[in-house]
């Protein structure tokens, strides 16, 4: 399975393009709309055929490009089903595997950032989102957020991988693009010989501010982008 890390500045956020090598069928994760321009050209580029526009989650920081994609390419858009998201093709659930030729990408629901967090396992890598960051984790102080879920997501759906699987977050603000299983187990602040009861202490304490765009992020996600 190929993979392509994709930026966008504004919000930190974090797309990935995967696709199969002999039949060219592609996915994007977590697109952005901002950013569907770059996107749509960089697939035609490559010469794919844009079969599903997935979501790691309902997000509250940026507007989904998924249904502009889905206008363009006819692809179908993956959501997972505690959303209730009525635009979504396909509601996804727990061991889900998305065909791209013959590879599959399995679907791991993994609440606590919001009931609707999902992370996807292809091969020797994970796309976390929001799930698991790169020395921390995502917030679990809003939109259905619940710290003790969030550790039980990270500590048995994602550490327990082999050490050499390789993380790809939905979101990083201090530079880094990728981590290891081993790596977040050993050095990840929130985690590291962290109690269940520790880790929830430490989500609850946190006072973070609203995210910006969240009062135009959520509802728009919950249609696509559209």
């Amino acid at each position: 399975m190929h993979i392509r890390q994709l930026f966008d500045p504004d919000t930190s956020t974090y797309s990935y393009l995967l696709w199969d090598r002999e039949s060219r069928e592609a996915a994007i994760v977590d697109p952005v709309k901002a950013q569907v321009a770059r996107d749509a050209e960089l697939i035609g580029q490559l010469g794919l055929a844009l079969r599903y526009s997935l979501e790691t989650h309902i997000h509250a920081d940026h507007v989904s490009g998924g249904g502009l994609l889905r206008d363009r390419f006819g692809c179908r858009i993956g959501i997972h089903e505690n959303s209730r998201a009525s635009c979504a093709d396909w509601l996804l659930r727990e061991g889900d595997r998305i065909p791209l030729g013959d590879q599959r990408l399995r679907v791991l629901h993994t609440p606590g950032h919001t009931d609707t967090d999902v992370c996807y396992l292809a091969g020797d890598f994970i796309l976390t989102g929001d799930t698991l960051l790169i020395r921390g984790s995502g917030r679990t102080d809003f939109q259905s957020g619940d710290p003790g879920l969030a550790y039980d997501s990270i500590t048995r759906k994602i550490l327990t991988l082999p050490d050499e699987t390789r993380v790809y977050p939905g979101h990083d603000y201090h530079g880094f693009t990728q981590s290891t299983v081993g790596e977040e187990r050993a050095f990840n602040p929130r985690l590291h010989d962290r109690a269940r009861e520790a880790y929830i202490h430490t989500m609850q304490s946190m006072q973070l501010p609203k995210p910006r765009l969240i009062d135009r992020a959520v509802p728009g996600n919950l249609g696509c982008g559209l």
